[in-house]
């Protein structure tokens, strides 16, 4: 168990696309919307784990025009996020007007972006079975190590996010935000680009 959570650790800690999506609403709205993000991603990690320990994953990975079809869904989407980081408009009378409006759901933006991705899927249907002991209870093991999985993402996310609010105002200075915006538009599209490339190996 232990060894379990000092992978699952490192994985969580590893920069990849939840990272990138939840700097990316973290500093463009603040800390309570990276929070939804983060608690969306854990959520749809969830979602994995019932899909893993029920089977339906693996059932999906065998089906190449399932898994193409997820594949492509998922990457077109990660694609549009970081599209929109290019479409941000710059004018601070523009920001202030549209202060008001209210934006797409954070949470959804992280459930989806997680449920969607296939590779999340390989993930867990290749990671967690490595660790069960008893193959009689090997479903329970299963949802538990998956749950696992979730809580020490959403832990390990806010305390991301509250590290990264306390240094906000610097990053949300006009020349890095600027910088950021595209950075972060740039590394969601070459993970919706190289997800295209994904291959279905089962």
């Amino acid at each position: 168990m232990l060894t379990f959570i000092l992978m699952t650790l490192f994985v969580v800690m590893s920069p990849g696309v939840d990272t990138a999506l939840i700097t990316k609403r973290t500093l463009a709205n603040g800390k309570k919307d990276g929070l939804w993000m983060a608690l969306g991603i854990a959520t749809g990690s969830l979602g994995h784990t019932v899909a893993a320990t029920l089977g339906l994953s693996a059932l999906i990975l065998q089906s190449a025009i399932a898994f193409g079809i997820l594949k492509w869904i998922g990457a077109i989407y990660l694609i549009y996020l970081g599209v929109q980081s290019f479409l941000v408009r710059k004018e601070k009378e523009v920001i202030s007007e549209e202060k008001g409006v209210k934006q797409g759901s954070a949470f959804k933006e992280g459930l989806l972006s997680n449920l969607l991705n296939p590779k999340v899927a390989i993930f867990f249907i290749t990671f967690l079975p490595q660790f069960v002991t008893v193959k009689e209870y090997a479903m329970m093991q299963l949802f538990l190590m998956g749950s696992c999985y979730a809580i020490l993402s959403i832990l390990w996310f806010v305390c991301y996010v509250f590290c990264l609010y306390t240094i906000r105002e610097w990053l949300l200075s006009p020349t890095v935000q600027n910088y950021m915006e595209k950075l972060m538009g740039i590394v969601l599209i070459g993970f919706g680009i190289k997800l295209l490339f994904t291959q279905n190996e089962s």
